[in-house]
């Protein structure tokens, strides 16, 4: 299975998901922060205030298999957050506007740095309103660590062990039934990262555990079913992805 199309993957990982919620309708650009940890702490407490349009971006390094939770507390009603994946830009994999909820925890798909967007509702943005806000993010959990290119080789110029094209159904894009992708093995037993590859770049990714799959970068929930050597994984009603065994095992 270990094949690559000439498309650039060196690159991929680089690129936007293309359909998740939007994490702001305004200016893309944010003031950017690194959270970090106090030397044996688990977790860290910004506090902070926006105004109009401000927008910040905490930027947070964490790893396939761990749980990131956020708790997150504001003056103004119409402050929120977004978490967006690795290489994102504008497109979050949870909204507390869409939700409604001001806290957040979830097992992370993919290794890099998840981006906490704070920001104010456009509307009160525009006229110029602020809010104070506390932010507390926490990571923990054992990383599943890629295998080492002794342990699988991986394609060239990728972070890859491997690259297929699969059959799935994309949303908004009827004419798409196959993507490419690739896989980021994290062990022998099925443990791995899927990458299905859009027009834009990579457009999802699904962290499976011992051939299951248990989480994606998505708001809309993720189901699954088996058949043969072929998992099935849905994200939401309109996204699909055929899996076989033999291309996360390597088998």
């Amino acid at each position: 299975m270990k094949r690559i199309r000439k498309a650039t993957l060196a690159t991929l990982a680089a690129f936007a998901l293309v359909t998740t919620t939007l994490a702001a309708d305004g200016p893309a650009a944010a003031r950017k922060e690194r959270v970090s940890f106090a030397r044996g702490a688990m977790s860290a407490t910004i506090q902070g205030t926006l105004k109009g349009d401000g927008d910040v971006d905490y930027l947070v390094r964490a790893a396939a298999g761990q749980t990131l939770r956020i708790e997150f507390r504001a003056s103004h009603g119409q402050n929120n957050f977004n978490v967006l994946p690795p290489g994102s830009t504008n497109v979050a994999m949870y909204s507390s506007r869409d939700t409604g909820e001001r806290s957040y925890e979830g097992l992370l798909p993919a290794d890099g740095d998840y981006t906490i967007r704070v920001w104010i509702d456009r509307p009160a943005a525009r006229r110029h309103e602020s809010s104070k806000y506390t932010l507390t993010v926490a990571v923990s959990g054992k990383p599943l660590a890629p295998l080492s290119a002794t342990q699988d080789a991986k394609v060239a110029g990728t972070a890859y062990h491997a690259t297929a094209t699969v059959p799935c159904l994309l949303p908004y894009q009827p004419g798409v039934k196959s993507c490419d992708a690739g896989v980021i093995r994290r062990g022998r037993d099925g443990t791995a990262t899927f990458e299905a590859i859009g027009r834009d770049g990579v457009q999802r990714r699904i962290l499976f555990v011992q051939g299951k799959p248990v989480t994606a970068d998505a708001m809309a929930a993720l189901t699954f079913s088996r058949r043969d050597d072929l998992t099935t994984v849905r994200i939401g009603d309109d996204e699909r992805y055929d899996i076989p065994d033999a291309f996360l095992t390597g088998g």
